[in-house]
């Protein structure tokens, strides 16, 4: 059992990290392959958006590690308190950069309408990426996993809204 969660916790913080790396090198690829390429990667607007989702990715791949860590040195609790307040900050950060992005989304709509759809669908996928990881887990892999979801009837707790809870 012990081998199997840290497997798991091993792959979750390497696969976000690697989306990670990569969403960053494709979109230097398009940039220089597509003509159209600067005129909506380059604007402003979808650059914030695809800087939020790197950021809240780039932290959910920490807290994989540190949970990976935790669990190779055979600890199963939550977080160090000092760790898990760093994690309440990003939320809160986190918050904070999804309502500037929600202005945005206005002002691209009504500014830049040809550049909307892309803005949009960077956006959403940070926002359901936070939202992943700081409230309901929205993401299930294996069919074990949706098995015991629909057994459930419905979301639950992500696993990091839930040791923030207790802190």
């Amino acid at each position: 059992m012990h081998k199997k969660v840290e497997k798991k916790l091993f792959n979750l913080f390497t696969g976000e990290l690697t989306a990670t790396i990569l969403f960053i090198i494709v979109w230097i690829l398009y940039l220089r392959t597509y003509d159209w390429g600067p005129a909506y990667l380059a604007a402003l607007p979808t650059i914030y958006a695809f800087f939020l989702l790197e950021f809240i990715l780039l932290q959910g791949s920490c807290y994989w590690y540190l949970k990976w860590r935790q669990v190779k040195n055979k600890d199963f609790t939550h977080l160090p308190v000092k760790q898990l307040k760093v994690f309440a900050l990003f939320k809160g950060l986190n918050l904070l950069l999804i309502i500037v992005g929600f202005v945005l989304l206005i002002v691209q709509l009504i500014q830049m309408p040809v550049y909307f759809y892309l803005y949009l669908f960077v956006f959403l996928f940070a926002l359901i990426e936070y939202i992943n990881y700081f409230h309901i887990r929205l993401s299930y892999m294996s069919a074990g996993e949706i098995k015991e979801f629909i057994q459930q009837k419905g979301f639950r707790s992500s696993k990091l809204a839930k040791e923030l809870k207790d802190l």
